[in-house]
């Protein structure tokens, strides 16, 4: 199991009352967005103002506010690929997330070899 589901539901409730969170994109993703939308500049930070989960194999994806109200592309991407400013009150359970998910993933493909 790569999510404990009580800990992730508790904070993605936690998120939700918290949107919009900003949020910095890593610069691999903002290089795979690029390239997708050569359009659209795309911003190094930016707000999260929806989040999913995708159940055991997508974890908490977070939909992102790129291009405005008017855009017709939806921007949803992992928790994973997002940094938070360490001084928003839920710094510690994204930051805890993102790195036990990333743990647990690496393991799993490791073991898929």
């Amino acid at each position: 199991m790569i999510d404990d589901p009580d800990k992730t539901d508790r904070l993605v409730r936690e998120l939700e009352a918290s949107l919009p969170l900003e949020t910095r994109l890593s610069q691999s993703l903002k290089e795979t967005l690029t390239k997708q939308s050569q359009d659209l500049e795309i911003p190094d930070s930016c707000h999260v103002t929806r989040l999913f989960y995708m159940g055991e194999e997508g974890g908490i994806v977070c939909g992102l506010d790129i291009g405005g109200p008017d855009s017709k592309t939806p921007y949803i991407v992992s928790i994973t690929h997002l940094s938070f400013n360490r001084r928003i009150p839920l710094f510690r359970q994204i930051d805890a997330y993102q790195r036990h998910r990333i743990k647990k993933l690496k393991l799993q493909n490791s073991r898929n070899y």
